[in-house]
């Protein structure tokens, strides 16, 4: 199965190395405006193929997506040090208009990933771009809160001493300063958070609180701020995206869609824990929040709307 990325930068080149690593498809084609990136990248990671699994990775043009399955779009302009993901608006939204049709151009098919910052705002943009070719929304995935939600999940593992894979918490909303972490619906195992503390003596008092949060939330700044970009998390989290559409898993993850209306803010994209498959985005998941919670999600709409909104798509 042939999988597409477009952006050879860290983060698209970090997610077909991810892809190497785990196996996932057959065949991985890097396309980037700068074709000797593109070029070196693709090496750099086959020569890794021997010591992982057997997938061709070479670089090419927009042609060479045809019959890919997934095209991930990870190309734009990259955020800098202090500037918000909203920021990047208005630099990416030109980028995504020349790429996002010539990808369906030559990849009708494919179920499009969409990367790139400010990401719930571009995968909206792409949305609308791609139905102007006749692909439905459910086909145009970002991936969204995917990685915060893994962040809020490690720092809970940390804190409760319990493996990743049992700790069930989603953050919510906009990947970004106005995301949402859906303490009231935490479990370790079947156990609320809270009940779990309780039970093995360990505390979640605001203090502890107030350190996941700004740890899940503010985990990018501190990353940029110390060596400049975020690759190695994303990149993972696009692997396993695609691991799952490839697979037809019908896994539940929190990406970002267009959807209708989200407490009250209509046609805004931004991140629910959806059900995913080979055919995209299947059914989204509302989650029983508090009413606390439910004011944030709210607030994150209108932030992810205004955006939305100002570009006049």
């Amino acid at each position: 199965m042939k999988i597409g990325i477009v952006g050879a930068g860290f983060v698209g080149a970090t997610a077909a190395y991810a892809m190497v690593m785990r196996g996932i498809g057959r065949e991985i084609i890097l396309v980037d405006k700068n074709a000797e990136r593109a070029e070196a990248e693709a090496d750099d990671i086959f020569h890794a193929v021997p010591f992982a699994h057997p997938l061709t990775v070479r670089s090419g043009g927009f042609d060479d997506l045809v019959g890919a399955r997934v095209v991930i779009m990870a190309a734009g302009v990259g955020q800098k040090p202090g500037e918000t993901r909203l920021e990047l608006l208005e630099r990416n939204a030109d980028v995504f208009g020349a790429v996002i049709p010539q990808i369906f151009k030559y990849a009708p098919q494919a179920i499009l990933i969409v990367a790139t910052n400010p990401v719930d705002v571009m995968t909206h943009v792409s949305a609308v771009i791609a139905r102007k070719h006749g692909i439905p929304s459910n086909r145009v995935i970002g991936s969204g809160t995917t990685l915060d939600t893994a962040r809020f999940r490690a720092l809970l593992s940390e804190h409760t001493g319990v493996d990743t894979n049992h700790i069930h918490g989603y953050v919510i909303g906009e990947h970004g300063d106005s995301e949402v972490l859906v303490w009231s619906s935490t479990f370790v195992g079947n156990i609320p958070l809270e009940d779990f503390c309780r039970m093995n003596h360990l505390k979640l008092n605001d203090e502890v609180r107030g350190k996941i949060d700004d740890g899940t939330r503010r985990a990018a700044y501190s990353i940029i701020n110390g060596k400049g970009a975020t690759y190695f998390g994303v990149g993972s989290a696009l692997a396993r995206i695609v691991s799952n559409i490839l697979g037809d898993r019908r896994a539940i993850m929190t990406l970002c869609t267009p959807t209708e209306i989200v407490e009250g803010v209509e046609d805004v994209t931004l991140s629910l824990p959806r059900l995913i498959s080979g055919n995209g985005i299947l059914d989204s998941y509302p989650l029983s929040l508090s009413d606390q919670e439910a004011a944030e999600l709210n607030n994150s709409a209108s932030v992810i709307k205004e955006a939305i909104d100002a570009l006049r798509l």
